[in-house]
């Protein structure tokens, strides 16, 4: 009885109650989803085209809009599918994998937020060393290194799933794969898979942000000795749109772990949201963060849209 079960599809769920409303909130997110895509792939393809943006910071960037590409990818398809056709059953081998990427970006997405928080932290504190220290054989070994920590780091949690036996209910509260939905469903013991996601959390997510911090508050401290108020100005100017995608980041990512922590009495629904907003606010605001407060990526969307006019 148990193997018949167990080989059973996961079913994934929209917006319990308002199954009737899924078209129209269909809607929006396919809005935010299309949005998602068109900003971070136009990032993508202003820092590969435009000759002037082949520095360290926007190749940073270039791994954040990736990341948020992959990010939105990996979930576009299980949610559209629910929200557009109902289609709730997902495989058991295609759901945890699913899981692996989501989490799995996630924690590079952090990685690459605390790089360019270095890269910051170079650029101003030590510029006369600043092309020599970030070669682009450093950046590619940066970003090879949160890839690895990323991809590596969520295996453990992940491969026990495969062999999880599930003789529970089959429903996940999500309209994609999460990794605390699929193993509170196992019929095993699951204390390895509770106890190392909040060890994981506090070796990458919560130590990046101490790090992000710490960098910051001793790039305050070179900027307030530069006498120059507009030397000031545009040190920090390089500043703020970091410092508002690590905002945007863990902002969501706090506000997602008090839901879930502390929020037993609020609607479920809540909860659902949450976590779309935590998956899609920060891809959808970071090419808004870059494009409004970075000149160099204003120029070059000007200069992409003049070609295009000329053509």
């Amino acid at each position: 009885m148990w193997s018949n079960i167990s080989a059973a599809p996961f079913l994934l769920t929209g917006f319990p109650g308002l199954e009737k409303a899924h078209y129209w909130i269909s809607i929006p997110f396919f809005a935010v989803y299309f949005s998602v895509l068109l900003g971070n792939g136009t990032l993508l393809y202003l820092i590969k085209d435009d000759h002037s943006l082949h520095e360290p910071m926007y190749y940073f960037l270039a791994m954040l809009a990736g990341t948020d590409l992959m990010v939105t990818l990996t979930t576009m398809p299980t949610v559209m599918g629910v929200l557009w056709l109902n289609h709730r059953e997902i495989n058991q081998g295609i759901c945890f994998f699913q899981a692996y990427f989501i989490h799995s970006l996630s924690s590079i997405e952090s990685g690459v937020l605390l790089a360019m928080a270095y890269d910051r932290f170079i650029a101003i504190c030590t510029p006369l060393r600043y092309k020599s220290i970030l070669t682009n054989s450093r950046v590619m070994k940066v970003g090879l290194g949160i890839l690895t920590r990323g991809f590596l780091s969520l295996v453990p949690p992940i491969m026990p799933l495969y062999f999880f036996p599930y003789c529970r209910s089959h429903i996940l509260s999500h309209a994609f794969c999460l990794h605390q939905d699929v193993m509170k469903l196992a019929c095993a013991d699951i204390t390895f898979n509770r106890v190392y996601p909040v060890v994981l959390v506090a070796l990458t997510f919560f130590l990046d942000a101490l790090i992000i911090v710490f960098s910051y508050v001793l790039i305050f401290k070179k900027v307030m000795g530069i006498a120059s108020g507009e030397e000031l100005a545009k040190a920090l100017n390089t500043c703020v749109s970091h410092i508002s995608c690590v905002l945007v980041f863990y902002i969501s990512a706090i506000g997602l772990t008090f839901i879930h922590r502390f929020g037993k009495h609020v609607p479920h629904v809540v909860h659902i949201t949450m976590s779309y907003f935590y998956f899609l606010f920060p891809p959808f605001m970071n090419p808004i963060i870059y494009s409004i407060k970075t000149k160099q990526i204003q120029r070059s969307i000007v200069g992409l849209f003049s070609v295009h006019n000329r053509a």
